[in-house]
């Protein structure tokens, strides 16, 4: 599918778009990002926020430029935040952070029902082999049955950032489930 139809459709809320354009660019954002931090969890942080700001600014996004030039350009800034409340011992003040992460909470897709529904026991054994901030959000999800707003505030996250965690967690758990049925 042409990335600018899949723009047009994410800055329509298209889900399935989002999720195209998130598979499509993850690797090229985790791959500049770890080696900016030559750590794989800081690598997979920023990745994940700079998802996270994407799609929340999709809106702003000129196709004029290359989409994956975009990414890079906020994942370079979120990365030099990072740097600089590292090397800072200044106060910050929380402004209600959650007021500018205002976002439509959805009920469970179709895609999420089916996860609910497998078996539990196996579904269990294939999460444990997530890493453990996925495994977290997967829990808070689907077996305490938190909204994308409980999850936000009891991780103390943007919704956007636990959207895009989840979303990552949704495919990395699908990627074992096939490797696990092909053998």
């Amino acid at each position: 599918m042409d990335i600018l139809n899949l723009i047009e459709k994410a800055k329509k809320n298209d889900r399935k778009a989002f999720n195209t354009l998130l598979n499509t660019y993850w690797s090229d954002v985790y791959r500049f990002q770890f080696s900016k931090t030559d750590n794989e969890d800081e690598a997979e942080d920023i990745t994940i926020k700079t998802f996270s700001k994407a799609f929340d600014k999709i809106h702003l996004y000129n196709d004029k430029y290359n989409f994956k030039t975009w990414l890079i350009s906020i994942s370079k800034n979120i990365f030099l935040d990072h740097l600089r409340k590292q090397h800072t011992d200044t106060i910050s003040i929380n402004k209600k952070e959650s007021e500018a992460y205002k976002i439509f909470d959805e009920t469970p897709s179709p895609e999420d029902q089916l996860i609910i529904e497998q078996n539990l026991i196996q579904l269990k054994n294939f999460i444990k082999l997530l890493k453990p901030h996925y495994q977290e959000v997967i829990n808070l999800r689907y077996f305490r049955e938190m909204s994308y707003k409980e999850m936000a505030n009891s991780l103390d996250e943007p919704m956007n950032t636990i959207k895009v965690k989840l979303l990552r967690a949704k495919n990395l758990l699908a990627e074992i489930i096939k490797k696990s049925s092909k053998n």
